[in-house]
């Protein structure tokens, strides 16, 4: 089915008691495809949501088809992530866990889930049977070769991939994507818009919620949302860039943070180091030392092997000790808990967002950090306590600390999680893509907090991201990752990163 039109009128949608948005009303016409865009927290994913049907609100959301009739056209949306249950059907995946390969078992693999869906999909008369080649769609995503890989074990970057695969496979009338370029190398993200492009031009309707540098050319209509209002519905082609909002006040601020004195030289290294599951080589060979106070980008197309390396640093993974890795002068496995390790580093990433207790607050979380746990199982003293603060007050998150961190936008998730990952003034800052789910204001904030950690030359910072723009000024090496091998060199001009 091809819907003539999307008549969006007086949407108003109340979230935990507050109204978030308020009087949004637009029509879209055949052909014509829509980017959603604001700050973050303006409301962008309750919307989306509205539009699919998955959430309570007033007003009135209808579709017609061609001959002006009602319509129920067949709507998927994307979420940002990819919740997956066990084979038991239920979800109880961990954080760790996906880097112990004997857990791995209980998750279903790529090939069984496809087909899983498949067959659903004919169950419903979606889909012609004959047209659902999953195998083509692996291909042209470069996801071939993870056909058996359990979906624990994939990377963001895959399980983005992973999740736009699925969902072609359902064939739907009009597919909502909530970020889907975030987590996915230039080369996924190219491919990707020319899909978009390619099945937009056959009649598939695209809503998309994405930065305005990564909008589709097949975009027709932007609609910017502002403080819970619709603030603006126009044609792409006169929308250059977002309106221009009020400078955040984050950075003005001081730094929560005092000087470092570490007592060790050499923050990392690894000699040798190989890492397997089953029969796939994810790491091979890897030689590499990370002296104090240095700054290094971790750079890779997905699924190269990078929240591999970084689960070897951070103590998250069990072959550590089957290789030689030396981390704050220490060799890993000479008597050291993985306490001892966890309390140098600062970490943050998406599957640590994912995995996160849902059952804490925004303070508990924060605090969490200073413990190293995913959730709040102790007691804080009066100075962890004002440490705490601080960093929710530079976060701007002091609102929202009493509040469930699952209760939060992606945004303000990300900005507690960057707080527990500084609260204890770690001298190892790992940030694995810090910035997703960041708008534009939040991310030059970010980068702009991380380069002024940096000015201490005691810390030592590992960051992760597939966009030049987001890497802080600091970073003067990289490591470059390729099939599991690396390349040690300074880091490039940011006009030549490609990845």
């Amino acid at each position: 089915m091809t819907t003539t039109s999307t008549i969006v009128n007086n949407i108003k949608i109340t979230w935990l008691g507050k109204a978030v948005l308020d009087d949004i009303s637009f029509t879209l016409n055949k052909g014509e495809h829509l980017m959603i865009t604001g700050v973050s927290g303006s409301g962008k994913t309750l919307l989306a949501k509205a539009i699919a049907g998955k959430i309570f609100h007033e007003g009135t959301i209808a579709f017609h088809d061609t001959n002006g009739n009602a319509a129920q056209p067949h709507i998927i949306m994307v979420d940002q992530h990819y919740h997956f249950k066990n084979r038991s059907n239920v979800s109880t995946f961990y954080y760790q866990q996906r880097f112990n390969s004997m857990d791995a078992q209980d998750a279903a693999t790529v090939r069984e889930e496809l087909e899983n869906c498949i067959s659903a999909v004919q169950t419903v008369n979606y889909a012609s049977p004959e047209t659902d080649n999953y195998l083509s769609l692996l291909e042209k995503f470069d996801m071939a070769h993870r056909i058996d890989a359990p979906l624990l074990q994939l990377s963001s970057g895959e399980h983005k991939r992973f999740q736009i695969i699925k969902t072609l496979l359902q064939k739907p009338d009009v597919l909502i994507l909530d970020e889907p370029f975030v987590g996915l190398d230039i080369e996924t993200r190219k491919k990707l818009k020319a899909l978009i492009n390619e099945l937009a031009a056959n009649g598939t309707t695209f809503i998309i919620i994405c930065d305005h540098a990564d909008i589709p050319s097949a975009i027709t209509h932007v609609a910017y949302l502002q403080d819970g209002h619709l603030k603006e519905f126009a044609p792409a082609s006169s929308f250059d860039s977002l309106p221009t909002v009020a400078s955040n006040t984050i950075t003005k601020k001081a730094i929560p943070s005092s000087p470092l004195t570490p007592d060790f030289s050499t923050t990392i290294e690894m000699k040798n180091v190989s890492v397997k599951y089953g029969g796939k080589q994810i790491l091979h060979n890897i030689d590499w030392k990370v002296n104090r106070g240095e700054k290094w980008l971790l750079k890779g197309h997905n699924g190269a092997g990078k929240s591999t390396l970084l689960s070897l640093i951070t103590g998250d993974n069990p072959q550590a000790y089957a290789n030689e890795i030396y981390l704050f002068d220490k060799r890993r496995g000479s008597g050291e808990s993985i306490w001892d390790i966890k309390k140098n580093i600062g970490y943050v990433s998406p599957e640590l967002q994912w995995y996160f207790d849902n059952t804490v607050n925004c303070f508990q979380a924060v605090a969490s950090g200073l413990f190293d746990t995913i959730g709040l199982f102790k007691h804080i003293n009066k100075e962890q306590e004002e440490q705490v603060n601080k960093w929710l007050d530079y976060f701007e998150l002091t609102a929202y600390g009493s509040k469930l961190l699952s209760a939060l936008s992606a945004s303000q998730q990300r900005l507690a999680l960057l707080a527990r990952a500084m609260v204890k003034n770690p001298p190892l800052l790992i940030l694995d893509e810090p910035c997703q789910g960041l708008d534009q204001l939040q991310k030059n904030n970010f980068i702009e907090l991380v380069d002024a950690l940096c000015e201490d030359d005691q810390r030592t910072l590992i960051y992760v991201s597939h966009y030049a723009e987001e890497v802080p000024e600091a970073v003067n090496k990289m490591i470059l990752l390729e099939h599991g091998k690396a390349t040690i060199q300074e880091y490039p001009q940011k006009n030549l990163l490609t990845a």
